[in-house]
């Protein structure tokens, strides 16, 4: 059984968006102070848009962040299932339009031929990233390390930053950062609302098969600290 990560809970996900951007900003800002940049990766879907909201506007040194994505589908920037289009139109607002953003998709026409472009472009990012935001799907996966997909054991071995996949149970070729990229940082949150994902997520703990529910890479490793943020 995996050893539970911090687990906090929220009785509304307003409180838990409230709470995780004043963290964020403040690790953020933190980072500069420190080292002079910050880095922070996100997540897409429509969870997180509400703390996107709230994080472009915390008073920090929004020039100095570097800002990119875990995972992308292989689509246009400007399409509906584009997350570059969600953080463009949610995070890259207010205060954090001054925020350094590199998508991940490229000109390439597919993220096997992409990939290496992907991951050049991240190469001025600060290391380790500051901070990392993570969803879960139903499925157990995060980033798009899919149960389903071929690639899954080299998404979670390679040492490259950036892996191409083709899920089976989701839409699109993908591109996403690799398990070594995502865990060479500071800290993880993984960001959950709904009972659903409750379920899946204390499933997660029960053993670590990583084929089963690729989530298990991010929760039973011991390098990076992960805090788990949760409302109903």
């Amino acid at each position: 059984m995996i050893k539970e990560s911090v687990f906090k809970s929220f009785e509304t996900p307003a409180n838990l968006e409230s709470t995780l951007a004043d963290k964020i900003a403040t690790q953020l800002q933190d980072a500069i102070d420190s080292r002079g940049k910050a880095s922070l990766i996100v997540s897409g879907g429509s969870t997180p848009l509400k703390l996107f909201q709230l994080l472009s506007k915390k008073p920090i040194e929004w020039a100095e962040v570097y800002i990119t994505l875990a995972d992308e589908r292989w689509v246009e920037s400007d399409e509906k299932d584009s997350n570059e289009r969600l953080v463009r139109e949610h995070l890259l607002q207010n205060r954090a339009a001054s925020a350094k953003f590199r998508g991940l998709k490229n000109m390439f026409a597919t993220p096997e031929a992409g990939a290496a472009m992907s991951g050049e472009s991240l190469a001025n990012f600060p290391r380790p990233f500051d901070v990392v935001v993570l969803g879960m799907g139903t499925d157990g996966h995060t980033c798009s390390w899919f149960p389903c997909s071929s690639e899954l054991n080299n998404a979670l071995s390679t040492k490259e930053v950036c892996v191409a996949v083709n899920p089976t149970t989701a839409p699109h070729a993908r591109i996403t950062l690799s398990k070594d990229a995502i865990l060479n940082s500071r800290q993880i949150y993984l960001h959950l609302v709904g009972e659903s994902k409750l379920t899946v997520y204390r499933q997660a703990l029960e053993n670590d098969d990583v084929t089963e529910m690729p989530i298990r890479a991010v929760l039973a490793q011991r390098k990076t600290p992960v805090d788990v943020f949760y409302s109903a």
